[in-house]
């Protein structure tokens, strides 16, 4: 590895955007690289988009492919909506990394490798019969920069008292601090966060500093870089922003509902992947009055949550989609008391056990249909990251304002994705208080509001406000218990009537694009950005396309129809088998165009732009 500084200043580019990927062995710390590079990026004033890619195992054997671990990171001086499709770099930490990659490494693109793990062990591992680094193609079709990471990080932290072992670790750190100069990033944000994640273990920050240091001056003084490169801060709207990924961005929109409605938030949970950072999350906001439960299973946890909303919190309780299954019999009480709750299901690639850490839109119609008997819930989907705080605003005030359970369909990519979220300022954010029914004369407990059919919530304790709640069919105004066959019809129409009122509290759809032509490309939840991205570029090349996408899934918004209507063919791409295709066919006898994809990743903005262009070929 040459180490004598250049004997011309190296150049400085500057770029547009830069996507990153770095792959390696779970141990090898790539989403703390990468979380770290974001975070640089952010405070640079870039917009940004990640994607992380966790390996399923919990701890699978090093150097293996079913091992690697990823972070992906598009920053850009322009604005984005997703991750990107392709890598320009690709840091690969050991064969493994490079086997699962490389074939997504844009042509032209730069190859970091770490040879100091392509050794004769890791790459039978990865199912290598040679070292990959010799193949002659490589350096034909990418840039290959080979570095010994592991040794230079030895010889960054000699001064240490760590062993070799523990030296090594620091390699990605060095990485870290390597591409902080070729994309011209500060190293500041890294050391003070170093300073705090390493306060009490001294020589472990000197180690990562030295570490930091070094990977950047051999950047510097070497020739293994031809270019410098700068990305621009991104013409993003005033204000304060933070970097949020969308397990956070929802924990702050309950702590911020349960300020606007009054009411004190409770979640009962039980830890599931990879809806696991919301109670992790929400533990932490104890000064804003937040309980949580860790309870002992599914069931327990969403039954805790349905009692808290009994004696007057807002009740939450999330999971992913297996968990989902065990609630179903737990939201039926819900539906049944019609009480508010929120269910979060964060959803995964399944069945079963399936992929727990991969993302997938597969768990639509099991919110819709996944309870026994008619048994109707308002189902929301976030579309990105930071749009997870507003829809936990309009769940709960749904929740609330109907006396009804909501249940809020995020996914893995969304839940582990993060971009910048600007923060509203107080004064923005609507208030909708609670008022608890204290009127005891005719106090009748099913009595409903003309124009929201919901109940009155009479909290337990109230005096003269004694009334029955339970899973039984309740008798249409008094909740005592009915098993009359009109009553049961009479009330099945009204928890459906009341369901289907919320629709009169969206806003009218807007289309991204003309009106009405020949294409409408139409989502729901995280496929927004590969959309968005795909049909601005079609429309830049003058095909008559655009894009309607949907967070309301249920009810369906009541002009849904008529914007269907206005368009010749629809394009209808899910991370399912069609889910959503199925309800639009049926409902509206729309002759739609269902794109599928189940692998366990995001849609790329060239697959869709790719179906589109076949529309005008």
């Amino acid at each position: 590895m040459p180490t004598s500084p250049a004997d011309t200043p190296t150049p400085t580019l500057s770029l547009d955007e830069v996507v990153i990927r770095f792959a390696g062995d779970s141990g090898d710390g790539m989403q703390l690289t990468g979380s770290q590079f974001t975070n640089t990026s952010a405070l640079a004033g870039n917009d940004l988009a990640t994607f992380p890619d966790y390996p399923a195992e919990i701890r699978a054997p090093i150097g293996t492919t079913f091992g690697v671990s990823g972070f992906q990171l598009r920053f850009a001086s322009h604005s984005i909506h997703t991750p990107g499709d392709a890598p320009d770099v690709l840091v690969a930490m050991n064969p493994a990394a490079l086997k699962n990659n490389i074939a997504d490494l844009k042509a032209g693109g730069v190859l970091i490798a770490n040879t100091g793990n392509f050794n004769d062990k890791f790459i039978a591992k990865a199912g290598y019969e040679a070292d990959p680094l010799d193949d002659p193609t490589l350096e034909e079709q990418f840039t290959v920069v080979k570095v010994d990471l592991n040794k230079a990080a030895v010889n960054a932290v000699k001064e240490t008292d760590l062993t070799p072992r523990q030296a090594e670790r620091c390699k990605n750190i060095l990485a870290l601090g390597m591409l902080y100069w070729v994309y011209s990033r500060s190293l500041e944000p890294t050391e003070k966060w170093l300073k705090e994640k390493f306060a009490k273990k001294p020589e472990i920050l000197k180690a990562n500093i030295l570490a930091l240091h070094a990977g950047f001056a051999i950047a510097e003084n070497s020739e293994i870089f031809q270019n410098r490169y700068d990305v621009l801060p991104a013409d993003l709207d005033s204000g304060t922003y933070r970097n949020l990924m969308g397990n956070a961005a929802l924990s702050m929109g309950l702590v911020a509902a349960s300020h606007l409605s009054g009411l004190k938030l409770f979640l009962g949970s039980y830890p599931i992947t990879p809806a696991s950072d919301i109670l992790h999350n929400l533990a932490h906001y104890k000064h804003h009055g937040v309980v949580t439960f860790q309870a002992e299973d599914e069931i327990a946890a969403i039954t805790a949550a349905i009692g808290a909303s009994f004696a007057g919190s807002l009740g939450i309780t999330a999971t992913s989609g297996p968990g989902l299954a065990l609630k179903g019999e737990a939201m039926g009480l819900a539906v049944m008391t019609e009480l508010p709750l929120l269910v979060i299901n964060v959803q995964r690639g399944g069945p079963s056990t399936g992929m727990p850490t991969k993302t997938e839109q597969a768990d639509l119609l099991q919110a819709m249909f996944g309870r026994h008997g008619e048994c109707p819930i308002p189902i929301i989907a976030p579309q990105s990251p930071s749009n997870c705080f507003q829809t936990a605003l309009e769940a709960a005030e749904i929740a609330v304002k109907f006396m009804t359970p909501v249940l809020i369909l995020s996914d893995g990519s969304i839940a582990n994705g993060a971009e910048p979220f600007k923060v509203p300022s107080a004064e923005s954010l609507k208030p909708f208080p609670v008022k608890f029914h204290t009127e005891s004369e005719g106090f009748l407990p099913y009595q409903r509001d003309e124009e929201t059919y919901a109940r009155p919530w009479a909290l337990p304790g109230t005096p003269n406000l004694e009334h029955r709640l339970g899973g039984l069919e309740k008798s249409e105004t008094t909740g005592n218990v009915d098993y009359g066959p009109e009553n049961h019809e009479r009330m099945v129409q009204l928890r459906a009537d009341k369901v289907q009122a919320v629709a009169n509290t969206y806003a009218p759809l807007e289309v991204f694009g003309e009106k009405s032509g020949k294409l409408l490309v139409l989502g729901w939840g995280s496929t927004y950005g590969s959309i968005h991205g795909a049909v601005d570029r079609a429309q830049n090349s003058g095909h008559a396309v655009s894009q309607l996408h949907l967070r309301n899934l249920w009810p369906l918004p009541s002009d849904l129809g008529e914007v269907l209507g206005n368009f010749e063919h629809v394009l209808l791409p899910e991370m399912n088998s069609g889910q959503l295709n199925l309800l639009i066919r049926g409902h509206y006898l729309v002759d739609t165009d269902s794109m599928t994809k189940i692998q366990g990743r995001p849609f790329s903005t060239g697959e869709i732009l790719e179906r589109i262009q076949s529309y005008f070929a």
